[in-house]
């Protein structure tokens, strides 16, 4: 594999560690349960942005390995399409592919916890400041609106 595709596919698995546990636009910046913003439309408690770390926390070793097992995996297959036949080609993409479900899974949990953390009206209004921030595009960095 080439130097370039390591630093693209590292850089964009280290972009996706760090949006592993955002939803909205805004939370790119950093988390949404300490952003001021969300703290305060949300009406969360000092409890739940607590816990809300916590779970997080919890979830970050966990994560972290799955995505170094990902990128085993896909160094793996760039090896195999070079150098291999389509059964083991084959046989690298079931690899990669349950690397990549376990990441997902695992981060599909943490979010689900965090969701639980919140009250119905919480969540309510989270989806709707999430789908503001997505309809309004990315922002560059240090700029609110």
């Amino acid at each position: 594999m080439k130097v370039s595709k390591i630093f693209v596919r590292r850089a964009a698995a280290m972009a996706a560690l760090v949006l592993v546990f955002a939803v909205p636009a805004a939370a790119q910046r950093g988390k949404w349960w300490q952003n001021d913003r969300f703290v305060k439309e949300l009406g969360l408690t000092p409890e739940q942005s607590t816990r809300l770390e916590e779970i997080f926390q919890k979830h970050q070793p966990t994560l972290r390995q799955r995505m170094d097992s990902l990128e085993q995996a896909e160094r793996a297959f760039d090896h195999v399409v070079e150098t291999g036949d389509d059964k083991t080609v084959m046989s690298q993409v079931d690899v990669v592919e349950a690397a990549r479900a376990e990441l997902n899974k695992t981060r599909t949990m943490m979010l689900l916890r965090m969701r639980r953390s919140l009250t119905a009206d919480q969540w309510a209004k989270f989806t709707a400041l999430a789908q503001n921030d997505r309809n309004r595009g990315p922002r560059p960095p240090g700029r609110d609106r």
